[in-house]
Protein backbone atom coordinates (compact mmCIF):
# COMPACT_ATOMS: atom_id res chain seq x y z
CA UNK A 1 0.00 0.00 0.00
CA UNK A 2 1.30 3.46 -0.71
CA UNK A 3 2.06 5.58 2.24
CA UNK A 4 0.25 8.81 2.97
CA UNK A 5 3.79 10.11 3.21
CA UNK A 6 4.76 9.64 -0.69
CA UNK A 7 1.11 10.94 -1.89
CA UNK A 8 1.81 14.03 -0.18
CA UNK A 9 5.12 14.28 -1.01
CA UNK A 10 4.23 14.31 -4.66
CA UNK A 11 1.46 16.49 -4.47
CA UNK A 12 3.43 18.82 -2.67
CA UNK A 13 6.45 19.05 -4.53
CA UNK A 14 4.40 19.41 -8.10
CA UNK A 15 2.63 21.79 -7.11
CA UNK A 16 5.78 23.66 -5.91
CA UNK A 17 7.05 23.47 -9.25
CA UNK A 18 4.24 24.62 -10.97
CA UNK A 19 4.23 27.79 -8.89
CA UNK A 20 8.18 28.48 -8.94
CA UNK A 21 7.41 28.65 -12.76
CA UNK A 22 4.01 30.90 -12.25
CA UNK A 23 6.54 33.07 -10.26
CA UNK A 24 8.92 33.01 -13.23
CA UNK A 25 6.22 34.22 -15.46
CA UNK A 26 4.40 36.44 -13.15
CA UNK A 27 8.24 38.08 -12.54
CA UNK A 28 8.91 38.77 -16.41
CA UNK A 29 6.13 40.65 -16.61
CA UNK A 30 5.39 42.09 -14.14
CA UNK A 31 1.88 40.95 -13.31
CA UNK A 32 -0.41 40.40 -10.43
CA UNK A 33 -3.51 38.98 -10.10
CA UNK A 34 -6.49 39.65 -7.38
CA UNK A 35 -9.04 36.90 -7.19
CA UNK A 36 -12.11 37.54 -5.90
CA UNK A 37 -15.02 35.13 -5.10
CA UNK A 38 -18.24 36.12 -3.17
CA UNK A 39 -18.86 33.64 -0.11
CA UNK A 40 -22.41 34.96 0.53
CA UNK A 41 -24.28 38.31 0.12
CA UNK A 42 -26.65 39.79 2.68
CA UNK A 43 -28.67 42.62 0.95
CA UNK A 44 -26.00 45.23 0.06
CA UNK A 45 -23.38 44.01 2.09
CA UNK A 46 -21.13 41.15 0.11
CA UNK A 47 -18.25 38.83 2.15
CA UNK A 48 -15.66 38.45 -0.55
CA UNK A 49 -12.91 36.10 -0.67
CA UNK A 50 -9.94 37.65 -1.58
CA UNK A 51 -6.84 35.72 -3.15
CA UNK A 52 -3.66 37.73 -4.31
CA UNK A 53 -0.72 36.26 -6.54
CA UNK A 54 2.08 38.00 -7.46
CA UNK A 55 5.55 36.63 -7.90
CA UNK A 56 6.37 37.78 -4.36
CA UNK A 57 3.71 35.61 -3.03
CA UNK A 58 4.13 32.50 -5.42
CA UNK A 59 8.01 32.38 -4.97
CA UNK A 60 7.73 32.01 -1.09
CA UNK A 61 4.66 29.25 -1.18
CA UNK A 62 6.78 27.49 -3.45
CA UNK A 63 9.84 27.16 -1.30
CA UNK A 64 7.60 26.73 1.55
CA UNK A 65 5.72 23.48 -0.21
CA UNK A 66 9.46 22.61 -1.27
CA UNK A 67 10.52 22.67 1.57
CA UNK A 68 7.72 21.12 3.66
CA UNK A 69 7.87 18.01 0.89
CA UNK A 70 11.32 17.06 1.69
CA UNK A 71 10.15 17.32 5.21
CA UNK A 72 7.14 15.04 4.88
CA UNK A 73 9.23 12.68 2.50
CA UNK A 74 11.70 12.53 5.40
CA UNK A 75 9.24 11.78 8.27
CA UNK A 76 8.36 8.37 6.42
CA UNK A 77 11.73 7.34 8.18
CA UNK A 78 12.30 9.50 11.70
CA UNK A 79 8.62 8.93 12.71
CA UNK A 80 8.39 5.43 11.57
CA UNK A 81 7.74 4.09 14.88
CA UNK A 82 4.97 6.06 15.31
CA UNK A 83 1.75 4.43 15.32
CA UNK A 84 -0.41 7.88 14.27
CA UNK A 85 2.27 8.59 11.62
CA UNK A 86 -1.03 9.51 9.24
CA UNK A 87 -2.60 11.75 11.84
CA UNK A 88 1.34 13.33 12.40
CA UNK A 89 1.47 13.97 8.60
CA UNK A 90 -1.69 15.62 8.54
CA UNK A 91 -1.25 17.94 11.07
CA UNK A 92 1.79 18.74 9.20
CA UNK A 93 -0.20 19.77 5.89
CA UNK A 94 -3.00 21.42 7.55
CA UNK A 95 0.12 23.29 9.06
CA UNK A 96 1.24 23.89 5.44
CA UNK A 97 -1.81 24.93 4.15
CA UNK A 98 -2.80 27.39 7.17
CA UNK A 99 0.52 29.34 5.74
CA UNK A 100 -0.63 29.22 2.38
CA UNK A 101 -3.65 30.61 3.65
CA UNK A 102 -1.42 33.78 5.16
CA UNK A 103 0.97 34.11 2.24
CA UNK A 104 -1.91 34.52 -0.31
CA UNK A 105 -4.33 36.96 1.31
CA UNK A 106 -4.64 40.76 0.98
CA UNK A 107 -7.23 40.85 3.36
CA UNK A 108 -6.83 41.14 7.10
CA UNK A 109 -9.54 38.58 7.88
CA UNK A 110 -8.01 35.46 5.61
CA UNK A 111 -5.03 36.21 7.05
CA UNK A 112 -6.07 35.84 10.70
CA UNK A 113 -7.38 32.40 9.13
CA UNK A 114 -3.79 31.47 7.95
CA UNK A 115 -2.49 33.41 11.64
CA UNK A 116 -4.55 31.30 13.39
CA UNK A 117 -4.40 27.87 11.96
CA UNK A 118 -0.53 28.21 12.55
CA UNK A 119 -0.89 28.89 16.29
CA UNK A 120 -3.37 26.23 16.64
CA UNK A 121 -1.79 23.75 14.59
CA UNK A 122 1.32 24.26 16.23
CA UNK A 123 -0.04 23.82 19.61
CA UNK A 124 -0.91 20.04 18.50
CA UNK A 125 2.64 19.72 16.66
CA UNK A 126 4.75 21.03 19.67
CA UNK A 127 2.37 18.56 22.38
CA UNK A 128 2.62 15.70 19.81
CA UNK A 129 5.45 14.20 22.00
CA UNK A 130 2.88 13.49 25.24
CA UNK A 131 4.39 14.64 28.38
CA UNK A 132 4.76 17.61 30.61
CA UNK A 133 7.59 18.83 29.34
CA UNK A 134 5.63 19.01 25.68
CA UNK A 135 2.61 20.70 27.58
CA UNK A 136 4.42 23.18 29.46
CA UNK A 137 5.88 24.00 25.82
CA UNK A 138 2.98 24.19 23.67
CA UNK A 139 1.24 25.97 26.44
CA UNK A 140 3.68 28.62 26.36
CA UNK A 141 3.90 28.56 22.46
CA UNK A 142 0.14 28.98 21.88
CA UNK A 143 -0.50 31.79 24.71
CA UNK A 144 2.70 34.18 23.14
CA UNK A 145 0.61 33.69 19.80
CA UNK A 146 -2.20 35.10 21.27
CA UNK A 147 -0.96 38.17 22.17
CA UNK A 148 -0.37 38.95 18.03
CA UNK A 149 -3.91 37.17 17.91
CA UNK A 150 -5.20 39.84 19.53
CA UNK A 151 -3.56 42.95 18.08
CA UNK A 152 -4.52 40.89 14.36
CA UNK A 153 -8.36 40.97 16.07
CA UNK A 154 -7.71 44.58 16.91
CA UNK A 155 -6.66 45.85 13.36
CA UNK A 156 -9.44 44.53 12.04
CA UNK A 157 -11.79 46.48 14.30
CA UNK A 158 -9.90 49.47 13.50
CA UNK A 159 -9.99 49.21 9.52
CA UNK A 160 -13.84 49.27 9.53
CA UNK A 161 -12.68 52.98 9.90
CA UNK A 162 -11.90 52.28 5.81
CA UNK A 163 -14.62 50.84 3.48
CA UNK A 164 -13.05 47.32 3.58
CA UNK A 165 -10.48 44.90 4.87
CA UNK A 166 -8.29 44.36 1.82
CA UNK A 167 -5.30 46.27 3.40
CA UNK A 168 -4.08 46.44 0.18
CA UNK A 169 -6.02 49.05 -1.72
CA UNK A 170 -4.86 51.48 1.18
CA UNK A 171 -1.07 50.77 1.34
CA UNK A 172 0.00 53.55 -0.85
CA UNK A 173 -2.19 56.46 -0.44
CA UNK A 174 -2.33 55.79 3.65
CA UNK A 175 1.23 56.42 3.94
CA UNK A 176 1.54 58.74 7.20
CA UNK A 177 -2.26 58.89 7.83
CA UNK A 178 -2.96 58.38 11.45
CA UNK A 179 -5.10 55.42 11.65
CA UNK A 180 -2.91 53.65 9.15
CA UNK A 181 -0.34 53.91 11.54
CA UNK A 182 -2.34 52.58 14.32
CA UNK A 183 -2.85 49.85 12.15
CA UNK A 184 0.94 49.57 10.96
CA UNK A 185 2.03 49.38 15.05
CA UNK A 186 -0.41 47.06 15.56
CA UNK A 187 0.34 44.70 12.68
CA UNK A 188 4.45 44.93 14.29
CA UNK A 189 2.94 43.53 17.60
CA UNK A 190 1.69 40.74 15.92
CA UNK A 191 4.74 39.80 13.74
CA UNK A 192 6.63 40.26 16.96
CA UNK A 193 5.16 37.46 18.61
CA UNK A 194 5.05 35.38 15.89
CA UNK A 195 8.67 35.77 15.05
CA UNK A 196 9.62 35.50 18.31
CA UNK A 197 11.45 38.79 18.68
CA UNK A 198 12.07 40.28 22.57
CA UNK A 199 9.68 40.25 24.69
CA UNK A 200 8.42 37.15 23.03
CA UNK A 201 11.67 35.02 22.63
CA UNK A 202 11.44 32.83 25.24
CA UNK A 203 8.69 30.60 23.12
CA UNK A 204 11.04 29.72 19.92
CA UNK A 205 13.36 27.51 22.21
CA UNK A 206 10.47 26.00 24.21
CA UNK A 207 9.08 24.51 20.83
CA UNK A 208 11.95 22.63 20.19
CA UNK A 209 9.35 19.72 22.43
CA UNK A 210 8.23 18.91 18.77
CA UNK A 211 9.19 16.02 16.57
CA UNK A 212 12.26 17.58 15.02
CA UNK A 213 10.59 17.29 11.01
CA UNK A 214 8.12 20.32 12.31
CA UNK A 215 10.99 21.81 13.70
CA UNK A 216 12.52 21.66 10.52
CA UNK A 217 9.36 23.11 8.74
CA UNK A 218 8.31 25.87 11.57
CA UNK A 219 12.09 27.34 11.61
CA UNK A 220 12.49 27.11 8.38
CA UNK A 221 9.68 28.63 6.10
CA UNK A 222 6.46 28.81 8.49
CA UNK A 223 5.62 29.53 11.78
CA UNK A 224 8.42 32.59 12.33
CA UNK A 225 8.59 33.77 9.25
CA UNK A 226 5.21 34.21 9.09
CA UNK A 227 5.91 37.99 11.43
CA UNK A 228 8.60 38.80 8.72
CA UNK A 229 6.89 38.17 5.62
CA UNK A 230 3.27 40.12 7.18
CA UNK A 231 6.07 43.12 7.78
CA UNK A 232 7.18 42.27 4.29
CA UNK A 233 3.82 42.96 3.06
CA UNK A 234 3.03 46.05 5.47
CA UNK A 235 6.28 47.66 5.26
CA UNK A 236 5.03 50.84 3.37
CA UNK A 237 2.50 51.69 6.45
CA UNK A 238 4.83 51.77 9.32
CA UNK A 239 5.89 54.92 10.22
CA UNK A 240 9.69 56.30 10.90
CA UNK A 241 9.36 55.32 14.57
CA UNK A 242 8.73 52.73 14.26
CA UNK A 243 10.94 51.38 12.48
CA UNK A 244 13.09 52.85 14.16
CA UNK A 245 11.33 50.89 17.26
CA UNK A 246 11.62 47.61 15.33
CA UNK A 247 15.32 48.18 14.74
CA UNK A 248 16.19 48.22 18.47
CA UNK A 249 14.30 45.12 19.06
CA UNK A 250 15.44 43.46 16.18
CA UNK A 251 18.72 43.74 16.90
CA UNK A 252 18.87 43.35 20.11
CA UNK A 253 16.91 39.78 19.29
CA UNK A 254 19.81 39.03 17.48
CA UNK A 255 22.73 39.69 19.73
CA UNK A 256 21.17 38.04 22.55
CA UNK A 257 20.01 35.18 20.59
CA UNK A 258 23.70 34.78 19.23
CA UNK A 259 25.12 35.20 22.54
CA UNK A 260 22.84 31.99 23.93
CA UNK A 261 23.61 29.95 21.72
CA UNK A 262 27.48 29.96 22.49
CA UNK A 263 26.05 28.76 25.88
CA UNK A 264 23.49 26.34 24.66
CA UNK A 265 24.33 22.76 24.57
CA UNK A 266 21.31 21.14 23.29
CA UNK A 267 21.65 20.45 19.34
CA UNK A 268 18.28 21.25 19.11
CA UNK A 269 18.39 24.53 20.87
CA UNK A 270 21.26 25.71 19.64
CA UNK A 271 19.56 25.55 15.72
CA UNK A 272 16.87 27.07 17.25
CA UNK A 273 18.38 30.07 18.51
CA UNK A 274 19.95 30.58 15.54
CA UNK A 275 16.87 30.83 13.65
CA UNK A 276 15.88 33.54 16.54
CA UNK A 277 19.32 35.81 15.39
CA UNK A 278 19.06 34.98 11.97
CA UNK A 279 15.05 36.66 12.00
CA UNK A 280 16.29 39.71 14.14
CA UNK A 281 18.71 40.06 11.38
CA UNK A 282 15.65 40.36 8.46
CA UNK A 283 13.41 42.12 10.83
CA UNK A 284 16.42 44.60 11.39
CA UNK A 285 17.05 44.62 7.56
CA UNK A 286 13.68 45.46 6.98
CA UNK A 287 13.67 48.34 9.60
CA UNK A 288 16.06 49.90 7.70
CA UNK A 289 13.68 49.90 4.89
CA UNK A 290 15.36 46.76 3.22
CA UNK A 291 12.12 45.05 2.51
CA UNK A 292 13.19 42.84 -0.60
CA UNK A 293 16.77 42.16 0.94
CA UNK A 294 14.66 40.82 4.07
CA UNK A 295 12.91 38.43 1.80
CA UNK A 296 15.86 37.54 -0.15
CA UNK A 297 17.54 36.40 2.94
CA UNK A 298 14.23 34.97 4.36
CA UNK A 299 13.75 32.54 1.50
CA UNK A 300 18.01 31.93 1.30
CA UNK A 301 17.32 31.21 5.19
CA UNK A 302 14.51 28.62 4.43
CA UNK A 303 16.66 26.40 2.34
CA UNK A 304 19.81 25.79 4.73
CA UNK A 305 17.44 26.02 8.14
CA UNK A 306 15.38 23.03 6.85
CA UNK A 307 18.34 21.12 5.82
CA UNK A 308 20.40 21.83 9.69
CA UNK A 309 17.50 20.21 11.07
CA UNK A 310 16.58 17.48 9.13
CA UNK A 311 21.14 16.68 9.75
CA UNK A 312 20.32 17.41 13.56
CA UNK A 313 17.50 15.16 13.31
CA UNK A 314 19.22 12.49 11.70
CA UNK A 315 22.10 12.06 14.51
CA UNK A 316 19.27 12.35 17.32
CA UNK A 317 17.76 9.77 15.63
CA UNK A 318 20.58 7.43 15.33
CA UNK A 319 22.18 8.66 18.40
CA UNK A 320 18.79 6.73 20.67
CA UNK A 321 17.25 10.23 21.04
CA UNK A 322 20.25 11.92 22.55
CA UNK A 323 20.66 15.45 22.07
CA UNK A 324 23.33 17.08 23.93
CA UNK A 325 26.11 17.91 22.32
CA UNK A 326 28.82 17.24 24.96
CA UNK A 327 27.50 13.43 24.07
CA UNK A 328 28.35 13.52 20.90
CA UNK A 329 32.02 13.82 18.79
CA UNK A 330 33.63 12.04 15.62
CA UNK A 331 30.30 11.75 13.94
CA UNK A 332 32.15 12.41 10.88
CA UNK A 333 33.57 8.70 11.11
CA UNK A 334 30.01 7.40 11.21
CA UNK A 335 28.08 9.54 9.38
CA UNK A 336 30.44 11.23 6.57
CA UNK A 337 27.76 12.24 4.30
CA UNK A 338 24.77 13.60 7.11
CA UNK A 339 27.88 15.10 9.01
CA UNK A 340 28.93 17.13 5.25
CA UNK A 341 25.27 18.13 4.88
CA UNK A 342 25.53 19.19 8.01
CA UNK A 343 29.02 21.31 7.47
CA UNK A 344 27.68 22.72 4.30
CA UNK A 345 24.81 24.12 5.84
CA UNK A 346 26.47 25.71 9.31
CA UNK A 347 29.20 27.02 6.28
CA UNK A 348 26.13 28.45 4.57
CA UNK A 349 24.51 29.97 7.84
CA UNK A 350 28.27 31.75 8.42
CA UNK A 351 27.55 33.03 5.16
CA UNK A 352 31.26 31.41 4.16
CA UNK A 353 31.88 33.00 0.31
CA UNK A 354 29.68 31.63 -2.58
CA UNK A 355 27.24 29.42 -0.65
CA UNK A 356 23.37 30.20 -0.39
CA UNK A 357 23.61 32.05 2.86
CA UNK A 358 26.23 34.30 1.89
CA UNK A 359 24.86 36.41 -0.82
CA UNK A 360 21.75 37.46 1.33
CA UNK A 361 23.70 38.17 4.31
CA UNK A 362 27.10 39.71 2.69
CA UNK A 363 24.48 41.84 0.57
CA UNK A 364 22.55 42.87 4.28
CA UNK A 365 25.75 43.99 6.16
CA UNK A 366 27.60 45.81 2.79
CA UNK A 367 23.60 47.96 2.47
CA UNK A 368 23.97 48.54 6.53
CA UNK A 369 27.48 49.50 5.75
CA UNK A 370 26.89 52.26 3.01
CA UNK A 371 24.04 53.77 5.35
CA UNK A 372 24.95 56.37 8.01
CA UNK A 373 22.96 55.41 10.92
CA UNK A 374 25.17 54.61 13.89
CA UNK A 375 28.16 53.10 15.08
CA UNK A 376 26.00 51.07 17.51
CA UNK A 377 23.96 49.27 15.29
CA UNK A 378 26.54 49.04 12.51
CA UNK A 379 28.53 47.15 15.47
CA UNK A 380 25.75 44.87 16.91
CA UNK A 381 25.21 43.58 13.28
CA UNK A 382 28.80 42.70 12.76
CA UNK A 383 29.25 41.60 16.41
CA UNK A 384 25.96 39.21 16.06
CA UNK A 385 27.64 37.59 12.54
CA UNK A 386 30.28 36.88 14.02
CA UNK A 387 28.49 35.35 16.94
CA UNK A 388 26.94 33.30 14.82
CA UNK A 389 30.29 31.54 13.21
CA UNK A 390 31.39 31.26 16.65
CA UNK A 391 28.53 29.15 18.04
CA UNK A 392 28.43 27.18 14.21
CA UNK A 393 32.05 26.20 14.92
CA UNK A 394 31.83 25.01 18.32
CA UNK A 395 28.54 22.95 17.17
CA UNK A 396 30.64 21.51 14.41
CA UNK A 397 33.81 21.18 17.00
CA UNK A 398 31.23 19.09 19.44
CA UNK A 399 29.42 16.94 17.11
CA UNK A 400 31.60 16.56 14.01
CA UNK A 401 35.18 16.23 14.89
CA UNK A 402 37.36 14.96 17.74
CA UNK A 403 37.28 11.60 20.16
CA UNK A 404 33.60 9.86 20.22
CA UNK A 405 32.63 11.36 23.94
CA UNK A 406 30.64 9.88 26.73
CA UNK A 407 28.00 7.96 24.61
CA UNK A 408 28.19 4.52 23.93
CA UNK A 409 28.50 3.26 20.25
CA UNK A 410 25.21 3.00 19.08
CA UNK A 411 24.22 1.61 15.48
CA UNK A 412 25.20 4.64 13.52
CA UNK A 413 25.48 4.69 9.99
CA UNK A 414 24.14 6.60 6.77
CA UNK A 415 23.53 3.41 4.20
CA UNK A 416 20.53 4.26 1.94
CA UNK A 417 17.57 5.85 4.24
CA UNK A 418 14.97 7.82 3.62
CA UNK A 419 16.43 10.36 5.54
CA UNK A 420 19.21 11.06 3.05
CA UNK A 421 17.09 11.20 0.18
CA UNK A 422 14.87 13.81 1.60
CA UNK A 423 18.01 15.76 3.04
CA UNK A 424 19.87 15.18 -0.33
CA UNK A 425 16.83 16.52 -2.52
CA UNK A 426 17.95 19.83 -0.51
CA UNK A 427 21.27 20.14 -0.62
CA UNK A 428 21.61 21.77 -4.31
CA UNK A 429 19.41 24.65 -3.67
CA UNK A 430 21.58 25.38 -0.38
CA UNK A 431 25.01 25.67 -2.37
CA UNK A 432 23.14 27.13 -5.84
CA UNK A 433 20.22 28.48 -4.60
CA UNK A 434 21.76 31.91 -3.28
CA UNK A 435 23.57 32.49 -6.53
CA UNK A 436 19.86 31.85 -8.34
CA UNK A 437 17.61 34.01 -6.23
CA UNK A 438 19.77 37.09 -6.55
CA UNK A 439 19.58 36.91 -10.38
CA UNK A 440 15.97 36.17 -9.71
CA UNK A 441 14.34 38.36 -7.27
CA UNK A 442 16.92 42.20 -7.74
CA UNK A 443 15.80 43.54 -11.58
CA UNK A 444 18.82 45.61 -11.27
CA UNK A 445 21.83 44.85 -8.81
CA UNK A 446 22.25 46.39 -6.18
CA UNK A 447 25.36 48.98 -6.47
CA UNK A 448 27.94 48.88 -2.95
CA UNK A 449 30.67 51.04 -3.20
CA UNK A 450 32.62 50.71 -0.18
CA UNK A 451 36.63 51.04 0.97
CA UNK A 452 38.48 47.78 1.22
CA UNK A 453 38.66 47.76 4.48
CA UNK A 454 34.56 47.84 4.93
CA UNK A 455 34.41 45.56 2.27
CA UNK A 456 36.80 42.93 3.63
CA UNK A 457 35.17 43.77 7.20
CA UNK A 458 32.79 40.75 6.47
CA UNK A 459 35.37 37.79 6.14
CA UNK A 460 37.68 39.14 8.96
CA UNK A 461 34.66 39.08 11.27
CA UNK A 462 34.06 35.51 10.17
CA UNK A 463 37.28 34.56 10.62
CA UNK A 464 37.51 35.86 13.99
CA UNK A 465 34.06 34.15 14.46
CA UNK A 466 36.13 31.00 13.73
CA UNK A 467 39.11 31.48 16.46
CA UNK A 468 37.09 32.64 19.06
CA UNK A 469 34.58 30.11 18.52
CA UNK A 470 37.11 27.27 18.44
CA UNK A 471 38.52 28.99 21.71
CA UNK A 472 35.44 28.55 23.48
CA UNK A 473 34.48 25.18 22.26
CA UNK A 474 37.92 23.15 23.28
CA UNK A 475 36.71 19.98 24.98
CA UNK A 476 38.61 17.51 26.80
CA UNK A 477 38.44 15.85 30.76
CA UNK A 478 41.29 17.73 31.62
CA UNK A 479 39.80 21.24 30.12
CA UNK A 480 38.21 23.64 32.56
CA UNK A 481 35.62 25.80 30.74
CA UNK A 482 35.97 29.24 30.67
CA UNK A 483 32.42 29.55 31.00
CA UNK A 484 32.86 27.98 34.49
CA UNK A 485 34.69 30.96 35.97
CA UNK A 486 31.74 33.11 35.48
CA UNK A 487 28.47 31.25 36.59
CA UNK A 488 26.27 34.11 36.87
CA UNK A 489 27.48 35.82 34.18
CA UNK A 490 26.84 32.34 31.74
CA UNK A 491 23.58 31.84 33.24
CA UNK A 492 22.12 35.02 32.38
CA UNK A 493 23.55 35.15 28.83
CA UNK A 494 22.58 31.19 28.68
CA UNK A 495 18.88 31.59 29.61
CA UNK A 496 18.38 34.10 27.12
CA UNK A 497 18.65 37.55 29.57
CA UNK A 498 15.98 35.42 31.94
CA UNK A 499 13.68 36.08 29.15
CA UNK A 500 12.22 32.71 29.77
CA UNK A 501 11.73 33.56 33.89
CA UNK A 502 9.85 36.84 33.11
CA UNK A 503 7.20 35.43 30.55
CA UNK A 504 6.17 32.24 32.84
CA UNK A 505 6.51 33.49 36.28
CA UNK A 506 6.60 36.48 35.54
CA UNK A 507 3.11 36.22 33.96
CA UNK A 508 1.63 33.71 36.43
CA UNK A 509 3.65 34.21 39.78
CA UNK A 510 2.43 37.54 40.71
CA UNK A 511 -1.26 37.52 39.53
CA UNK A 512 -1.71 34.08 41.41
CA UNK A 513 0.22 35.94 44.84
CA UNK A 514 -1.98 38.92 43.92
CA UNK A 515 -5.02 36.48 43.78
CA UNK A 516 -4.15 34.85 47.20
CA UNK A 517 -3.58 38.51 48.96
CA UNK A 518 -7.39 40.07 47.95
CA UNK A 519 -8.88 36.44 48.95
CA UNK A 520 -6.96 37.00 52.66
CA UNK A 521 -8.10 40.69 52.55
CA UNK A 522 -11.46 40.70 50.94
CA UNK A 523 -13.24 37.02 50.99
CA UNK A 524 -11.44 36.14 54.58
CA UNK A 525 -11.48 39.79 55.76
CA UNK A 526 -13.49 42.89 57.28
CA UNK A 527 -15.04 44.13 54.05
CA UNK A 528 -16.86 40.29 53.69
CA UNK A 529 -18.18 40.64 57.26
CA UNK A 530 -20.00 43.70 56.80
CA UNK A 531 -20.31 42.80 53.24
CA UNK A 532 -22.21 40.16 51.62
CA UNK A 533 -22.12 38.01 55.23
CA UNK A 534 -23.93 40.77 57.12
CA UNK A 535 -26.31 40.91 54.44
CA UNK A 536 -26.85 37.47 54.80
CA UNK A 537 -27.39 37.11 58.43
CA UNK A 538 -29.85 39.80 58.50
CA UNK A 539 -31.67 38.26 56.02
CA UNK A 540 -31.58 34.85 57.45
CA UNK A 541 -32.55 37.05 60.85
CA UNK A 542 -35.63 38.24 58.92
CA UNK A 543 -36.85 35.20 57.22
CA UNK A 544 -36.34 33.31 60.81
CA UNK A 545 -38.90 36.24 62.31
CA UNK A 546 -41.53 35.74 59.56
CA UNK A 547 -41.29 31.86 59.46
CA UNK A 548 -41.85 32.08 63.21
CA UNK A 549 -44.78 34.24 62.48
CA UNK A 550 -46.25 32.24 59.95
CA UNK A 551 -45.49 29.04 60.78
CA UNK A 552 -49.19 27.87 60.80
CA UNK A 553 -50.08 29.79 63.74
CA UNK A 554 -53.79 30.72 62.53
CA UNK A 555 -54.48 33.42 65.78
CA UNK A 556 -51.12 35.07 65.04
CA UNK A 557 -52.04 35.36 61.08
CA UNK A 558 -55.68 36.42 61.66
CA UNK A 559 -54.80 39.04 64.02
CA UNK A 560 -52.16 40.34 61.79
CA UNK A 561 -54.66 40.68 59.47
CA UNK A 562 -56.95 42.51 61.41
CA UNK A 563 -54.10 45.00 62.10
CA UNK A 564 -53.59 45.62 58.70
CA UNK A 565 -57.27 46.06 57.93
CA UNK A 566 -58.12 48.41 60.64
CA UNK A 567 -54.54 50.58 59.42
CA UNK A 568 -55.59 50.33 55.76
CA UNK A 569 -58.98 51.86 56.67
CA UNK A 570 -57.33 54.85 58.87
CA UNK A 571 -55.05 55.60 56.56
CA UNK A 572 -57.54 55.80 53.48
Amino acid sequence: MLSICFVYFGVLLFFSLLLFLFSIYFMVLDFSLMIEYEIMSFNSSIIYMSVLFDWMSLLFMSFVLFISSMVIFYSYEYMGGDLNINRFILLVFMFVVSMMFLIISPNLISILLGWDGLGLVSYCLVIYYQNVKSYNAGMITALSNRIGDVALLISIAWMLNYGSWNYIYYLDYMKGDYYMEMIGGLVLLAALTKSAQIPFSSWLPAAMAAPTPVSSLVHSSTLVTAGVYLLIRFNFVLSSSLMMFLLVISSMTMFMAGLGANYEFDLKKIIALSTLSQLGLMMGILALGGHMLAFFHLLTHALFKALLFMCAGCMIHNLGSHQDIRYMGGMVNQMPLTCCFFNICNLALCGLPFLSGFYSKDLILEVLSMGYLNFFIYFIFFFSTGLTVCYSVRLSYYTLFGDFNFSSFHNMSDEGGIMLRGMAGLIFFVVFGGSMLIWLIFPTPYFVCLPSLMKMMVLVVIVLGVLFGYEFSKFFLNYELKAYNFLTSSLFFSSMWNLPFISTFGVNYYPVKLGGVYHKSFDNGWSEFFGSQNIYMNLKMSSKVSQLLFNNNLKVYISLLIIWVIMLYIYV
